[in-house]
């Protein structure tokens, strides 16, 4: 006998004014944001890359992602540690606010014709005490270009090989 799924857990996240909600299942962990290290030529919202217990993850800032202007008040920002074609990306938010269990049959298809920052990385809305969160999709944040970019498209496990120029 199977179950179907009757509800989700979300972390709900505040950008700007909006809410956002992103399915726990999809998260590692969530943490402070460290010192991070930048990323010469990177895509325009890579804000750098962290060393998390030696894995180097890229680091993506959720605001500039949507077109958001810059947060002025940094201090209750978080990443999201996720994994997006296996491997280890981080999401910067403004603030992780609280978890929640949301019924999938409140869940509402994303409105059509009407322009919503993020929308086009949205799964679908719903209505947390009478205020609308926006649950992300999380494999649609990055584009087929921009995982090659950054290096998603590669099998995990493999490496490129480059050619070593003589030490100094």
């Amino acid at each position: 006998m199977t179950e179907e799924l009757q509800e989700i857990q979300v972390a709900c996240l505040r950008m700007d004014e909006g809410l956002y909600a992103v399915d726990i299942m999809r998260i590692r962990e969530i943490i402070r944001v460290p010192k991070l290290a930048p990323l010469p030529r990177a895509l325009p919202f890579v804000e750098g890359v962290i060393n998390l217990r030696g894995s180097v993850i890229p680091v993506v800032d959720l605001r500039k992602r949507f077109g958001l202007p810059a947060a002025e008040n940094k201090e209750s920002a978080r990443l999201l540690i996720l994994s997006i074609s296996g491997q280890p990306l981080a999401l910067m938010v403004d603030e992780v606010t609280e978890m929640i269990t949301i019924p999938l049959r409140d869940l509402k298809a994303p409105p059509r014709g009407v322009r919503i920052v993020g929308g086009e990385y949205m799964v679908g809305l719903c209505l947390v005490r009478d205020v609308p969160v926006m649950l992300l999709n999380i494999d649609a944040l990055l584009t087929f270009q921009e995982k090659a970019q950054l290096g998603y498209l590669t099998p995990q496990g493999t490496t490129t090989t480059t050619k070593k120029s003589p030490a100094c």
